[in-house]
């Protein structure tokens, strides 16, 4: 009985997590290394580990170490503990990612041609230049994820739908319903445009809590962390986004809870609809007294486009991604 609740309580150990998965050539510091929930050594494995330094679990990549031509090194990192051992490999991704606030509200896809959540839609707000790329994800009938704003599609209800009949729908521009993880490789290919992705709220807790779970590990299976922000109006996704991943960049979308709140539970930000602003104008100045993060959506009037700029907020989410980067480009 002992040797088996031992075993039960590992499995909840999770596994190794990093602070951040980003290194430049002005700053070659990249984060801590922890095991959450257990005290661990780690150690540095694989054929770019020569390039890495750890020192009091501080990772970092050695000087001179950065090639201009690579985009990311792969790192394997052990973590060692009294149970055992855990093994995760980071994808650690040269920080060359566009800092304009420009978020393409399901991509760059109104005056594209492109639909939106769609891989195209994706690739046109990467070829713009946006600073992200937003998108949803849903859970099929047999625990796929896939990417779709509403909870439906062409008469087809997701969560009771089996993925190869999803996945085989055609979207208006041709493609084919894309996957989550299709998405994400699709957004892993440069070093540029951030990927927004929305955990949708589901029928129930559990399924929530299993969304949450699928969505986060298929992230670290693909070694996408570097890319990704989350965002959900489900709080209970976000507090759960968070305990996967103390690291994680979590912002709410709901528009309820105040900066304050936001910041006793240390999620990353708030994003809210541009309405929640106008109600509660001081919101703003608080998240960034809090160090939170700042996002307003959908805006596409020029005139709160430019209210929003010139409060200098971190992010806004447009369905007119061409327009933005002109008023800011001026």
């Amino acid at each position: 009985m002992f040797i088996l609740l031992s075993m039960l309580s590992y499995t909840t150990i999770a596994q190794p997590v990093l602070s951040n998965h980003t290194f430049s050539q002005e700053n070659n510091q990249i984060g801590i290394l922890s095991l959450p929930g257990a005290e661990a050594k780690f150690k540095l494995s694989g054929e770019n580990s020569g390039l890495f330094r750890l020192k009091a679990n501080k990772l970092s990549i050695r000087k001179g170490s950065i090639k201009s031509d690579v985009k990311w090194y792969d790192l394997t990192i052990t973590a060692k503990t009294k149970s055992g051992s855990f093994e995760q490999t980071f994808r650690l991704v040269k920080d060359e990612f566009i800092r304009n606030r420009v978020v393409a509200h399901r991509g760059a896809w109104k005056n594209t041609g492109a639909t939106e959540n769609s891989i195209a839609a994706l690739q046109h707000a990467i070829r713009l230049g946006c600073q992200g790329s937003e998108f949803d994800v849903h859970m099929t009938a047999d625990s796929v994820l896939v990417i779709n704003h509403d909870p439906t599609i062409q008469g087809q209800t997701i969560h009771t739908s089996p993925s190869a009949k999803l996945l085989a729908l055609k979207l208006p521009s041709g493609e084919n319903m894309p996957s989550l993880e299709s998405y994400l490789r699709a957004g892993m290919t440069q070093n540029n445009t951030k990927l927004i992705l929305e955990i949708k709220p589901t029928i129930n807790k559990e399924r929530a809590l299993q969304l949450t779970k699928k969505v986060m590990a298929t992230v670290k299976n693909l070694k996408a962390q570097a890319w990704i922000d989350y965002i959900s109006f489900d709080y209970t996704i976000c507090m759960e986004l968070m305990r996967l991943d103390p690291h994680a960049r979590v912002a709410y979308l709901n528009g309820d809870k105040s900066p304050e709140v936001l910041a006793a539970d240390k999620l990353w930000g708030l994003d809210y609809n541009q309405s929640v602003y106008q109600k509660n104008p001081d919101w703003i100045a608080q998240a960034k007294q809090k160090g939170l993060t700042i996002n307003a959506w959908t805006v596409n009037n020029p005139a709160l486009l430019q209210s929003f700029l010139d409060q200098k907020i971190d992010f806004i989410t447009t369905n007119e991604p061409e327009l933005l980067l002109k008023m800011i480009q001026k």
